[in-house]
């Protein structure tokens, strides 16, 4: 037999169904979006379950094409993919934990939007991550039967259900949808709705639903089998008997196995006792499958069985419990590939993979605590796009440790000594070590929610420690010594004078036009009362210590606060917002008297 024959036959080729993510902004719909897909999945078949995965549920093609037939024979579609495996867990945190080679398993995700509300923070930031894993993905615009005057029609697809409305609904409808069509202008994308798009390369589908009456949802299932088979049938292939490959979603215990993993397999096959390599906290490790398990399905577990089937083997795309040794350090988001080949080159790719999102980046920057790996490298691109340096990034929870380092970080750059810590808990030894050192701790389960929460202590920050540098710091002031109003000679001098620019206050240092100092401002009093400042105009009596009218400065003469060069720095570097034009024009005046440069 030729070699080239004997190829081809181990070689065999499947398609599998495309992995599907739901994002979106919170309390838009998208868990109800996919408690929706799976009910109608149960309502079409009728052995009432839907197939069980860990983490993932199958709709297959039988019951896509149940709920979709009229229209799939109306467009002349027939599906050749298997179904579709859609992820339980909705949200970006579950897309960014779906990774392989920087990239995302996910083939297509579904951006779920409140037709009413429409783009919110959490929308534009799951359009930055697809942007960024290059993920195609249709709009669910939910909550159509939201739209004032909307009446449940029945009926599963949108045009019909839209055509059974009144006019002015309709046009509300309508306005709705064009005004997430011109969103989508604003971020780069054209957008239409599925049943106006003239071409799906080129613009995004928007599809109308309501999880709550069902309408709308047979489109959305047909466009999104449709796109999926049409536009990506290359990389739904698979090698059916090839080495498996899959990324770890979540590592849990359970009793009577122990540590186990559940993953997504996106290709090949898995078997039990194949030596598998997986990401760790401590590097890529070796182990061998002990056991493949899926759940039983719910309401048939009878007394004394196990909550778990046992497999042989798994193929792609599949949602598979993995049981064997050494899986107490595994990373969720990490990748667990089936040995094969060249295990050493598989070993420094998975290492290659978590190290370059976990090693360190900046010797100043602050530092992130993350559950997963996918989820790390999400928020410290976000942290970069925004300009936030980062010293480390970790997986697991908030320790003493951590807070100490941050510290570290706030003895050289204060705005940077910050721990972040997305979706993982903080230990209560971190707490008070949080409390002791006043290192400020930010914890969140939504990415766009934790960056503005240090940006917002950022900004309290320099607005609080401007504040206070002005009550530190000289201001500029130029002052006239009224003639006739000298009270006092000396101990303290008291004289009246009137502020000819900038604000004196308590505790300025005067001087004359020679640069000499004078004293300090003691007191600043308008008709007998104490103030804390006067301004431009403003005729007061100063009381200052040191001074002797007469000798150190005499009626008419004009005074100056005194600002050194440091001073000068420290104004421009922390109240550059406080300081007028005119502000600026007079510390260069006091400047060129105190500092041999004119500035």
């Amino acid at each position: 037999m030729p070699a080239s024959f004997r190829i081809m036959c181990v070689v065999k080729m499947a398609v599998r169904q495309p992995i599907v993510v739901v994002m979106g902004h919170v309390d838009h719909g998208k868990t109800s979006l996919l408690d929706r897909i799976r009910s109608t999945s149960v309502q079409k078949r009728e052995a009432g379950a839907i197939t069980q995965h860990i983490g993932a549920s199958e709709i297959p093609a039988s019951d896509i094409e149940a709920a979709c037939s009229g229209m799939l024979e109306k467009l002349k579609i027939k599906l050749t993919i298997p179904g579709l495996l859609f992820i339980d867990t909705p949200g970006h945190e579950a897309f960014t934990s779906l990774r392989h080679r920087g990239g995302s398993i996910a083939d297509i995700a579904i951006l779920v939007i409140d037709i009413a509300q429409g783009f919110q923070p959490q929308t534009v930031e799951s359009i930055k991550i697809l942007k960024q894993f290059k993920t195609p993905f249709l709009v669910a615009a939910t909550k159509v039967d939201l739209i004032e005057g909307w009446r449940a029609s029945g009926r599963q697809q949108f045009s019909e259900a839209l055509g059974a409305q009144p006019e002015h609904v309709q046009a509300r409808v309508d306005e709705a949808i064009y005004g997430l069509v011109g969103k989508f202008y604003e971020h780069g994308f054209q957008a239409e709705r599925y049943d106006r798009v003239a071409d799906f390369t080129k613009q995004i589908t928007i599809v109308p639903v309501s999880a709550k009456t069902g309408e709308g949802f047979a489109d959305l299932l047909l466009y999104l089998a449709g796109l999926s088979q049409r536009f990506l049938e290359g990389q739904l292939k698979y090698e059916v008997v090839g080495p498996g490959k899959g990324t770890i979603l979540e590592v849990k215990e359970e009793q009577g196995l122990g540590t186990t993993v559940d993953m997504i397999l996106y290709d090949g096959t898995i078997r039990k006792n194949d030596r598998i390599l997986f990401g760790s906290v401590n590097g890529a490790v070796t182990s061998k499958v002990r056991a493949i398990l899926k759940p039983n399905l719910p309401g048939k577990i009878r007394a004394g069985e196990d909550k778990f089937q046992y497999f042989d083997e798994a193929n792609a795309a599949a949602g598979i419990k993995i049981f064997a040794p050494g899986l107490e350090g595994a990373i969720a988001g990490a990748p667990l590939v089936v040995a094969a080949g060249d295990a050493d080159a598989q070993k420094a790719e998975i290492e290659s993979q978590v190290q370059g999102i976990l090693s360190g980046t900046e010797s100043r920057g602050v530092i992130v605590k993350t559950d997963t790996l996918g989820s790390a490298e999400a928020i410290t691109r976000m942290l970069g796009d925004a300009g936030i340096p980062v010293k480390s990034t970790r997986i697991g929870k908030v320790t003493k440790k951590d807070i100490i380092d941050a510290a570290s970080v706030a003895a050289a750059d204060k705005y940077l000594g910050a721990v972040l810590a997305f979706s993982v808990p903080i230990t209560d030894d971190a707490q008070e070590e949080s409390e002791k050192t006043k290192i400020p701790l930010f914890q969140s389960k939504v990415i766009y929610e934790l960056l503005d929460n240090y940006k917002k202590w950022v900004e309290e920050q320099k607005r609080s420690d401007s504040e206070n540098m002005l009550c530190t710091l000289p201001y500029p002031a130029k002052i006239k010594v009224l003639p006739g109003c000298c009270f006092r000679m000396k101990r303290p001098a008291v004289f009246g004078a009137q502020v000819i620019a900038g604000t004196l206050k308590p505790e300025t240092m005067l001087m004359t036009k020679a640069g000499v100092q004078i004293g300090k401002v003691k007191t600043i009093q308008v008709e007998k009362k104490s103030v804390e400042s006067a301004a431009i105009g403003d005729q007061v009596a100063i009381s200052i210590d040191d001074a002797v009218v007469g000798k150190d400065f005499s009626e008419g003469d004009i005074l100056y606060s005194y600002i050194d060069k440091r001073s000068y720095d420290a104004l421009l570097e922390h109240c550059l917002d406080k300081l007028s034009p005119d502000d600026m024009e007079l510390m260069k005046e006091i400047l060129s008297m105190t500092y041999t440069q004119v500035i």
